[in-house]
């Protein structure tokens, strides 16, 4: 949780100082529309970071089981490639000669 606590003061702090520029703003260009928006964006954001700060945490995704697939370093059983073909090496055929 301390984490989230962190992330959230980070956030809070980030707004605050955009609502100090966005002051600044204002005391440069007046109350234009623009200045008007911008403000209410940070009205907004300052209501859902409020609105984060009481929500619980979304839970820690589940490991999934481990898919790990073990292979051994001993050799294979020959017989496991009787009559199988080399993938664009063509079959192994037997001569006769």
């Amino acid at each position: 949780m301390t984490s989230t606590t962190s992330e959230l003061a980070d956030l809070q702090r980030a707004l605050g100082q955009l609502r100090s520029s966005v002051g600044a703003l204002h005391a440069r260009y007046g109350d234009l529309a623009v200045v008007r928006r911008i403000h209410n964006d940070v009205d907004r954001l300052d209501i859902d970071v409020a609105d984060l700060a009481t929500a619980a945490p979304a839970p820690e995704p589940r490991h999934a089981k481990d898919d790990t697939v073990v292979v051994p370093d001993t050799p294979y059983d020959p017989d496991l490639w009787r009559d199988v073909d080399d993938e664009g090496v063509g079959g192994h055929h037997p001569h006769n000669h």
